[in-house]
């Protein structure tokens, strides 16, 4: 019987028995499933994760954060100035491994209102033009801030999308966008004119929901249809991003800081310094010099730290690992119980056809033959439950998706349906190889004569 033939057999067994082995199979099939759609679950959690560290600036990104003095500079605590523009100034001149250098100082507690509308921002936040690179923001409308800008302390705003949506309508609602440059908008009670607008941040799963729902409409021309990519729903760092708030740096410390200034003078303290690296290959050698720089200018006070995405991405690989782990051990046990029921109705089988393997060996048929046979017959199954079950993923994933939505899509990948399919027919061997050798030791006439 040659190899071919073997596994025709092998699906007729099945099918004769096809209700032990739908029962059979279903370990295997629940096994697959549960692999596949929890890898899927964790790809989706590693996209979602990644796409926001690309958002809040990408890899290369270090932001210099305030921290309390160390222990052995404790007397030294009150000569402790922050972080101020002449760390950013001797940061630019001194410190040639980093490409960027931007200053940010924060409104406290922020208020947007126009008229009877109201919203709190997420970030309201006096910057330099460097910011826009820095935190790869996109200018859609209108222009940012001048050196004129600066110089005078201008009122004037550069605006994201979800503040728009807020306080001038989104496109969801009215049906078209709305660019409000040259309008007025009052910030803790100021009027601010907004001379920009920035582009409209979405993860991918947005993106692809909002064009569904846009085509949608189009086709059924039902005007304007709930596009989930806009306002407060998505991604946190996409959320944060479209509710952002600029204003010239100058302008936040002379109109927003001077309450809380000693002497007459504004609170000069930055808020965030963030500078990005000139090679990434050599990120600890660049902070290293940045660190050199603040040394000098914080005159050996080390009253800051260095925070860098690099940490945030070794952190994100870890928790996907764990994930992973963890996932891979529950569907491998779920794996390993299928087999185990492969093993035990191949044992019943054999049992049933005691007599017809004796005949087989009266007839000519060699031990391997039918130690190949029932191997097969084995991993036949194992092989059937891994495309019912890689069918039952597919399924498992949609319904997580509509009971439990994310903005993480699971996605579902060719390695782990790989994966899935080598671990069930190596399940598959192990199972059928101790009823295979059982069966191949059959003595013909014991068998001949077994009722």
């Amino acid at each position: 019987m040659n190899f071919f033939n073997t596994i025709a057999v092998g699906f007729k067994e099945v099918w004769a028995h096809k209700f032990r082995s739908m029962l059979t199979m279903l370990g295997i099939i629940l096994g697959v499933a549960s692999l596949v759609a929890m890898s899927a679950l964790v790809k989706g959690m590693e996209n979602g994760m990644k796409e926001t560290m690309v958002a809040m600036g990408g890899a290369d990104k270090v932001l210099i954060e305030a921290q309390a003095v160390p222990a052995y500079q404790e007397h030294r605590a009150d000569e402790s100035t922050g972080r101020t523009l002449f760390d950013v100034e001797a940061l630019r001149l001194n410190a040639p491994m980093l490409k960027l250098v931007s200053p940010e100082m924060e409104i406290r507690g922020p208020i947007l209102t126009r008229g009877e509308k109201m919203v709190n921002p997420s970030e309201c936040v006096g910057v330099w033009p460097e910011v826009l690179e820095m935190n790869l923001h996109t200018l859609r409308h209108g222009r940012f801030f001048t050196a004129m800008d600066e110089e005078s302390a201008s009122s004037v705003c550069v605006i994201g999308t979800g503040i728009r949506d807020d306080l001038f309508g989104s496109p969801e609602k009215v049906g078209y966008e709305i660019v409000p440059i040259g309008e007025l908008i009052e910030v803790n009670g100021q009027p601010f004119t907004i001379v920009g607008m920035l582009e409209h941040y979405e993860g991918e799963q947005e993106k692809k929901e909002r064009e569904l729902a846009k085509k949608v409409a189009d086709e059924t021309k039902s005007g304007p249809t709930r596009m989930k990519g806009w306002g407060r729903r998505g991604g946190w760092a996409f959320w944060r991003k479209n509710y952002t708030l600029f204003m010239p740096l100058n302008t936040a410390w002379l109109r927003f800081r001077a309450s809380t200034g000693t002497n007459n003078v504004p609170d000069p303290r930055l808020s965030d310094i963030d500078v990005k690296v000139a090679d990434f290959e050599s990120l600890e050698s660049s902070i290293q010099q940045a660190r050199n720089v603040l040394m000098m200018t914080h005159k050996g006070l080390e009253d800051f730290n260095f925070r860098t995405q690099e940490n945030q991405l070794d952190s994100i690989n870890l928790q996907i690992k764990n994930a992973r782990l963890s996932g891979g051990i529950i569907a491998g046990i779920s794996l390993l119980v299928g087999g185990i029921g492969i093993m035990n109705i191949m044992l019943a089988s054999i049992n049933e056809r005691i007599r017809e393997i004796g005949l087989c060996k009266a007839l000519g048929a060699t031990g391997l033959a039918i130690f190949t046979q029932i191997l097969v017959e084995s991993v036949v199954i194992a092989v059937l439950g891994a495309a019912l079950g890689l069918v039952a993923s597919n399924g498992l994933v949609e319904l997580l998706v509509l009971v439990a939505p994310s903005q993480n899509a699971p996605v579902i990948t060719p390695e782990a349906m790989g994966i899935a399919v080598a671990f069930s027919i190596g399940v598959g061997i192990l199972a059928g190889f101790l009823p295979a050798i059982k069966a191949a030791k059959l003595n013909p006439i014991q068998a001949l004569r077994y009722e």
